[in-house]
């Protein structure tokens, strides 16, 4: 055991992150059969967790996983483990697997789901990509349709984000753009996108494939707040190199501005004012308590 390594939740116990171990007969790591969240905690607050842990079980509810227990005990644990790793900032990965079962597909043979929580520190698309913007490709990977394992639900199934990472990694760009069957945008490997053009804010609706973000939500929120047009409708790769600004959000990015889509500059090239806005409008929302869960 490493000194002041974090302790993980493995099913009501807490072991060091050196010692944390599942069964490798475990459905989440034998066929990715599982869902998760990603959430975020900032100055001892976490960020919209009862919105995080309403989607997880709404998740787990559509691939027929049965948590055995109710959210608010849930909310708990997240809270516990934080505060057994004395974190007030931290991200949180919470994971519900299928459990324990056989080298067969049948879900039936898996008694009782694995329930797992990290808290750790986390740092995605800051400083530099923050204040200059990202640069994007449009991948080659289709997003599951919506009949599949689409992103839709919060699967632990991302392998179509992880090629078209891969994808953006071989051509040195930030992100990847991901279409789905007919072309359409649908989201990037781990974000949901916006657009800006004459002033109105434009996202892909959920139809698409795309994941309700917990984070899209709130930027909408915010946008209609400040009085600015918000509207979901089918977006195309050229809507994104013609648009004045495009942006992802996400919980581990927050928002984040790109600047570049297939060596196409977006805008001016760098972050637009609307989007600096609304980074702005989101940075202050996350610091007030009365938005999340206390962790004291």
């Amino acid at each position: 055991m490493e000194q002041n390594e974090p302790l993980i939740y493995i099913d009501g116990e807490y072991c060091p992150k050196s010692e944390a171990k599942i069964s490798v007969y475990d459905h989440g790591f034998l066929y990715g059969d599982g869902v998760f969240e990603g959430i975020r905690a900032y100055s001892g607050s976490v960020f919209k967790l009862r919105e995080h842990i309403k989607r997880l079980y709404a998740s787990a509810r559509a691939i027929m996983i049965n948590i055995p227990f109710a959210e608010e005990k849930m909310i708990e644990a997240v809270i516990d483990t934080l505060k057994k790793n004395r974190l007030v900032d931290a991200y949180i990965r919470l994971i519900v697997s299928r459990g324990v079962g056989d080298l067969g597909l049948d879900p039936r043979k898996c008694s009782k789901p694995t329930i797992i929580i990290i808290t750790d520190r986390i740092s995605l698309h800051q400083g530099k990509a923050k204040n200059e913007g990202l640069a994007a490709i449009i991948s080659w990977v289709k997003r599951d349709p919506v009949d599949a394992t689409t992103h839709e639900v919060k699967s632990l199934n991302y392998l179509n984000s992880i090629l078209a990472k891969i994808e953006a990694n071989s051509a040195n760009v930030d992100e990847a753009i991901c279409l789905n069957k007919q072309g359409f945008v649908c989201e990037g490997v781990a974000e949901n996108i916006f657009t800006v053009t004459d002033g109105v804010i434009i996202t892909p609706p959920t139809s698409t494939g795309a994941l309700r973000g917990i984070t899209r939500s709130v930027v909408i929120g915010i946008a209609k707040r400040l009085g600015f047009t918000v509207i979901k409708k089918e977006i195309t790769p050229a809507d994104l190199f013609l648009a004045d600004e495009v942006f992802f959000t996400g919980t581990a990015a927050e928002v984040v501005p790109v600047k570049e889509i297939n060596k196409r500059k977006i805008g001016a090239g760098k972050p637009g004012p609307i989007t600096r806005r609304l980074m702005e409008e989101y940075s202050n929302l996350v610091s007030d308590p009365n938005e999340g869960v206390p962790i004291h």
